[in-house]
């Protein structure tokens, strides 16, 4: 089975720069954090391991999973999901082969260009936030890792992950709003891929 089994778009995913603009203005107002065009982050799905499968959806976590990759706006909303690829993959393995990369690689997301920071000369692009599990690029940034940290950065590090929990908690009220996401499915990928992208269709609506 091919590692992205269903790639699917909410209407929600911003082809002009202006609706861009007015979800990094809804990030900065809530969260202080400038140039946000939303959260990125990956959710293990637990599914019963499919027959004849061997160690294919056998996960770190020491499970069997599909995984949910999302991007969410400021108000919890799915912007993007990629649902479907075996739990052995990576969150940046599955972000490398998802839509919104291909539409990113295409610039057919007519991302806003770099805004100069108001009291500054500098130039900031407009990014998506993730963990340290997506690999840094102009448009995908991840917060500072390293030990001792100066003042600026544990400042920058703390308003980025107020930004950034955002899918986080999208996650936590999809599972709780559809409680089999806290169970193992006992449905085979396919079947449960369709699953979760109903649910995630069910959690935008509600």
């Amino acid at each position: 089975m091919d590692s992205t089994t269903y790639e699917e778009l909410f209407g929600l995913l911003s082809t002009h720069e202006d609706e861009w603009k007015d979800v990094a203005f809804d990030f900065e107002r809530q969260w202080n954090f400038i140039n946000c065009i939303g959260a990125i982050d990956g959710k293990h799905v637990h599914i019963k391991k499919p027959n004849c499968s061997g160690s294919f959806y056998y996960n770190y976590k020491k499970t069997f999973s599909i995984v949910l990759m999302a991007i969410v706006n400021l108000n919890y909303k799915f912007m993007c999901v990629e649902v479907g690829p075996n739990g052995r993959s990576s969150d940046s393995g599955v972000f490398a082969q998802s839509e919104y990369k291909t539409r990113y690689d295409e610039e057919s997301l007519h991302l806003p260009n770099a805004k100069t920071i108001p009291m500054t000369e500098y130039e900031l692009s407009y990014v998506m936030v993730g963990d340290d599990a997506f690999l840094l690029s102009t448009n995908l940034m991840k917060p500072f890792s390293r030990r001792n940290l100066t003042k600026e950065e544990l400042i920058f590090n703390y308003r980025f992950s107020r930004a950034r929990r955002v899918v986080n908690n999208a996650f936590g009220i999809l599972a709780n709003r559809f409680r089999v996401l806290l169970t193992t499915i006992s449905l085979q990928p396919e079947k449960a891929t369709s699953m979760v992208l109903c649910c995630c269709y069910l959690h935008n609506y509600l």
